[in-house]
């Protein structure tokens, strides 16, 4: 009688399993490659027993994901800061809103050529991405290291075109923020976003020659289409999110490379 009551017991716990599984809610979360994605695949372990199942996907721009968004191929993405978002909502009519914060990734510059900034010669190449806010945010790193001075009022997202003093007579290169990495061997220095520098085998800690500092106003942000904000899996996605398990996954496995920002 033991056994049977055992049995049942054992058959009633595996039906409320698929029970659970069968009425979890599926999403779609876009993210750039690097450690947004790590990070949200490590969000979907802890969501998975909260009822949500996500599907991480990974979009190799910082343009797709927001498009995807917004035309509904996605339900959320998890890549970008404040700034490019602000921009892209601007120039593309997006209707998108932030519910939480995720990390902060100091940009870095990098280089074959050298290993201090002092020896950067005259008319050295300077690989930045190619998107405004991105663009801005190297020029910004460049000023504050001394090296450029850029117009007042142009606010975070200054382009070449802002530069008001170069003394060093610094060349620019414009390339897509996915290919900075490859320019090393052409350009003297690139300033390249922590994501793509992981990637692509760069550590920020260790490979970097310079780093933007901690308390930069690019905080990266979880993104839903405006209107689902309120929906019962933002809220689970969010507290996934920002689990102990998530940020002693972040601080175990990037050293100070990425920051939580919750």
């Amino acid at each position: 009688m033991l056994r049977v009551a055992t049995l049942s017991a054992s058959l009633a716990s595996a039906l409320a399993l698929m029970a659970s599984a069968a009425m979890a809610e599926e999403i779609k979360v876009g993210v750039s490659p690097g450690e947004h994605a790590e990070i949200m695949e490590e969000v979907a372990k802890v969501a998975a027993p909260m009822g949500l199942d996500i599907d991480v996907v990974e979009f190799s721009d910082y343009v797709i994901p927001n498009t995807a968004l917004a035309d509904g191929d996605i339900e959320a993405n998890s890549f970008q800061h404040v700034p490019y978002l602000e921009n892209q909502m601007k120039d593309r009519g997006f209707e998108l809103v932030v519910v939480g914060n995720t990390i902060t990734t100091p940009m870095g510059i990098y280089s074959d050529k050298i290993d201090d900034l002092a020896n950067l010669e005259d008319g050295a190449k300077v690989a930045i991405p190619n998107d405004p806010t991105n663009g801005g945010r190297a020029l910004l790193l460049l000023q504050d290291l001394g090296l450029i001075t850029l117009a007042e009022g142009t606010g975070l997202v200054p382009s070449p075109l802002d530069i008001e003093d170069n003394p060093k007579g610094l060349k620019f290169l414009e390339l897509d923020a996915a290919q900075l990495p490859r320019t090393l061997a052409d350009a003297e220095i690139a300033i390249i976003n922590t994501n793509y520098a992981i990637a692509s085998g760069l550590s920020p800690k260790d490979d970097s020659i310079a780093m933007e500092k901690a308390d930069s106003p690019y905080v990266n942000v979880i993104v839903v289409r405006k209107g689902d904000e309120d929906q019962p899996w933002v809220k689970t996605l969010v507290e996934a999110y920002h689990s102990d398990e998530v940020k002693a996954f972040i601080d175990d496995s990037y050293h100070g490379a990425v920051i939580t920002s919750w």
